[in-house]
């Protein structure tokens, strides 16, 4: 005689899916609201007024936030010049690949930027920047003195992990080796920890000595793949 009223495996089964691809998406859903949180926020460095400025070992800085979409024409300029200064040499003969997909990812909607100003206060003999070494037709000096850098940031999700993933901290060689990086870097933690973020992301030529030794000895990052050198730090 079959019995009745017994739920089948199957059904067992059918329920028990269905319960997960339901947590599933609701931790992508939550996932994708928290990064989407953390976009909108222009201005991180409101939160932290004391990050706004760097005076130390002879420099005097100010940072300012900004949007991949909203560059100017002469920050633009400004950045793929820093980018080809520092990176031509690493990247090698890929070097013109790479320009174009930097190109590409500098004005993209969900890029953001912390850019490092020289102080309008500071002597212009004690830096002299690429800006002024070789000055464009539109320079990027604005109201707050001639930028001698940038960090570009962006929050997403790496392997179903909400990050900070740092693209670029690229600074001139007259304000390197003076604590700015690590500065500059201490500001992108806090802003990863104030918007929840696992991690803190980024990736390192391996033929970037200099970057290698700041990120994985100085900074203590955790190597974990190195293809190019994957590096993150929770």
């Amino acid at each position: 005689m079959e019995s009745k009223g017994l739920p089948s495996n199957h059904s067992n089964d059918n329920r028990e899916n269905r319960v997960k691809r339901k947590e599933v998406l609701e931790k992508k859903k939550a996932m994708d609201e928290l990064i989407k949180s953390a976009s909108a926020d222009k201005d991180p460095l409101s939160s932290f007024p004391s990050f706004r400025h760097f005076d130390r070992n002879g420099l005097s800085i100010y940072l300012k936030s900004g949007c991949g979409d909203k560059l100017s024409s002469s920050i633009k300029q400004y950045i793929m010049r820093l980018l080809k200064a520092n990176m031509e040499a690493p990247y090698g003969f890929e070097w013109p690949t790479e320009e174009k997909v930097k190109r590409s990812e500098m004005v993209a909607p969900e890029a953001r930027y912390i850019f490092v100003h020289e102080a309008p206060s500071a002597s212009t003999s004690e830096i002299l920047t690429m800006s002024e070494r070789k000055r464009p037709s539109n320079n990027c000096v604005e109201d707050r003195g001639p930028m001698v850098g940038f960090v570009h940031y962006r929050f997403t999700l790496e392997e179903k992990i909400p990050v900070l993933y740092v693209y670029e901290l690229q600074l001139e060689p007259c304000v390197q080796a003076k604590g700015l990086g690590n500065f500059l870097m201490q500001l992108i933690e806090l802003i990863a920890c104030k918007n929840r973020m696992s991690a803190v992301v980024l990736t390192v030529q391996k033929a970037n000595s200099l970057a290698m030794n700041f990120y994985l000895n100085k900074l203590s990052f955790e190597q974990i793949r190195c293809i190019n050198c994957f590096t993150v730090k929770s």
